[in-house]
């Protein structure tokens, strides 16, 4: 495979912070580059060929807020923006993602899902990448704004935790794990309950729509689980 390796401009004040994101970086087989303020990375933007950048709100010299402007408007730019960084309104979010951010993750992180993020801004993209779960053993799942860490069981819609009971986990589990395909109620049932399904049971439907209504607390205005009339359910 003689793809060209996918270059990632880290722009991050914070020293540790940075060689922490480009050691993350490279276990996942990119190419990192450091810049340690705005004005920094605006210079390396216009030296190296970047496919992707991961930025700081808070930076020296120009915000990482004038940094996204400058990539979008004056270079003409339509690479994935990560944003990083300890604020975490949600009017913060809403404006990042009007001047063009693509992402927004709030300190501090966990590696997996950075690099999660990081897979799944570059293959929306087009760049073909090798998944994470190579690196991370399987260990996190994302789908729109709705996250399952495996370690732990936990999931979250637009990082807030969700109270799930073993069963609905269970189903979100298989589902994001398969999301093009149709699971008929039998195959859930069977395999989250380890028994036979009769047909007349309701069970699945009621697990299914309690799930719905919790991501929907959070997020009522994307679609996440899917009903195929006839057959079954899939991730929408």
């Amino acid at each position: 495979m003689n793809e060209r390796q996918k270059t990632i401009l880290v722009a991050e004040d914070d020293t540790e912070i940075n060689k922490l994101i480009c050691k993350i970086l490279e276990k996942g087989g990119y190419r990192a580059v450091s810049a340690f303020s705005g004005t920094e990375a605006e210079l390396r933007f216009g030296m190296e060929t970047v496919d992707m950048v991961i930025l700081d709100l808070m930076m020296p010299g120009m915000d990482g807020e004038s940094l996204l402007r400058k990539i979008r408007t004056d270079r003409k730019s339509e690479i994935p923006a990560l944003v990083l960084s300890a604020k975490s309104a949600l009017e913060d979010k809403v404006t990042l993602l009007k001047s063009g951010a693509d992402d927004y993750m709030t300190k501090p992180f966990e590696p997996d899902e950075l690099l999660a993020r990081v897979y799944a801004l570059l293959r929306r993209s087009g760049a073909k990448e090798e998944s994470p779960e190579a690196v991370f053993g399987e260990q996190v799942l994302i789908f729109k704004s709705l996250k399952l860490l495996k370690k732990g069981r936990q999931v979250s819609v637009k990082e807030k935790t969700l109270t799930l009971t073993p069963h609905e986990y269970e189903i979100l589990l298989l589902l994001m794990e398969e999301p093009d395909k149709v699971f008929s109620r039998e195959s859930l049932y069977e395999k989250v309950w380890k028994g036979g399904y009769y047909g007349e049971d309701n069970t699945v439907n009621v697990h299914v729509s309690n799930l719905r209504k919790k991501i929907a607390s959070v997020d009522g205005e994307e679609e996440y689980i899917k009903t195929v009339w006839g057959i079954g359910f899939k991730m929408a």
